[in-house]
C-alpha cells in the first residue's frame, strides 16, 4: 500500500458498505489510512466486519462495525441513524456491497435476478439516498472538505463489458453507471460529488476459481493488458484519494482499475 497521509481525510466519517471481506476491508483500511474514523458495514459475516475494526484501530485509527442488510429499506436507514448517532455526521459513503449468483440467462431463476439487483443495485439506491439527506441536511463544513459529501459507487468493468452468464450481474452495475451519473448531476449544485469505481480482476474470494492454478490465471490475463491481477489495495487507495479535495472538481465519473481490461485486449493483433 502507497504511504497514507492521515491529513487527507482528517476528521470525516466514512461509512462503508460490505466492509467485512475483499475490496470492502481494503477500502475501508484505507480511508482509516488517510485519517476517516470508518463504519464498517457488514451483513452477515460479523467475524469478518470484527476483524476490520481490529485491523484499523490497531493501526491507530478509529472504527464502528454496524449489521445492516443494504437491500432493506429500514435496515439501511437505522445503520445511518445509529453511525450519526456515534460520530455526529457522515462526510463519505462508499456503497460497495454486491453479490454474484451467476446462471446461464435461459436458466436463470426470478430469484437469482431480483436477488443480485436488491443488493447490487437497490442497495446503492438506499445508501445513496440516506447518504445525500444528511449531507444536505448538514451542509458544507469548510474546515473538513470542500464538499458537503462524497459518494463512492463500487461497480465494475461489468457496466460496459456484457458477461454471458452473469446477466443479473452485469444489468446491476450498468444500473449503477446510470444511478451515480443521475445522482451527480441532481447533487452537484449542493456541492455533493458522486463517483464510481469500476474494478477489473481483483485477487478477493468472488473471482478465485478463475485464478486458483496458473493455468487458469494464465487465462485471465489475457483479459488484462497490465498482465497482472488488482490488489484490493490499489482499490482502496483510489478510493481514498477520489473521496479527498484533491479530486474536488471529479463528479459523475467511472474511474475503471482494471489493468486495461476495458481496452478490449481481443483486438490487440489488428481486429
Amino acid at each position: 500500500m502507497a504511504t497514507p497521509d492521515p491529513r487527507r481525510l482528517a476528521n470525516q466519517i466514512a461509512l462503508v458498505t460490505g466492509a467485512s471481506s475483499g475490496i470492502g476491508v481494503a477500502v475501508a483500511k484505507g480511508l482509516a489510512a488517510h485519517g476517516a474514523k470508518v463504519v464498517v458495514n457488514y451483513a452477515h459475516n460479523q467475524e469478518g466486519a470484527n476483524s476490520t475494526v481490529a485491523a484499523i484501530e490497531a493501526a491507530g485509527g478509529t472504527a464502528l462495525a454496524i449489521k445492516a442488510d443494504v437491500s432493506q429499506e429500514a435496515e439501511v436507514q437505522a445503520m445511518f441513524k445509529q453511525a450519526i448517532e456515534h460520530f455526529g455526521t457522515i462526510h463519505i459513503v462508499v456503497a460497495n456491497s454486491g453479490i454474484q449468483q451467476d446462471s446461464a440467462f435461459i436458466d436463470m431463476t426470478l430469484a437469482q435476478w431480483q436477488k443480485v439487483i436488491d443488493v447490487n443495485l437497490t442497495g446503492q439506491f438506499l445508501c445513496l439516498r440516506e447518504a445525500a439527506r444528511e449531507f444536505i441536511r448538514r451542509g458544507v463544513q469548510p474546515e473538513i472538505s470542500k464538499a458537503a459529501g462524497k459518494i463512492i459507487c463500487m461497480s465494475s468493468v461489468h457496466e460496459v463489458i456484457p458477461w454471458a452468464g452473469h446477466v443479473n450481474y452485469a444489468a446491476s452495475k450498468g444500473g449503477i453507471m446510470q444511478l451515480m451519473k443521475s445522482v451527480a448531476q441532481e447533487l452537484a449544485p449542493h456541492k455533493i460529488r458522486a463517483n464510481s469505481i469500476g474494478p477489473g480482476a481483483i485477487a478477493t474470494p468472488i473471482n478465485l476459481t478463475a485464478r486458483d492454478t496458473p493455468e487458469e490465471e494464465k487465462a485471465l490475463l489475457t483479459l488484462i493488458p497490465y498482465n497482472r491481477v488488482g490488489d484490493p489495495d490499489d482499490v482502496g487507495n483510489l478510493a481514498a484519494w477520489l473521496a479527498s479535495d484533491e479530486a474536488d472538481y471529479i463528479t459523475g465519473q467511472t474511474i475503471f482499475m482494471d489493468g486495461g481490461m476495458t481496452l478490449y485486449p481481443g483486438f490487440t493483433e489488428g481486429g
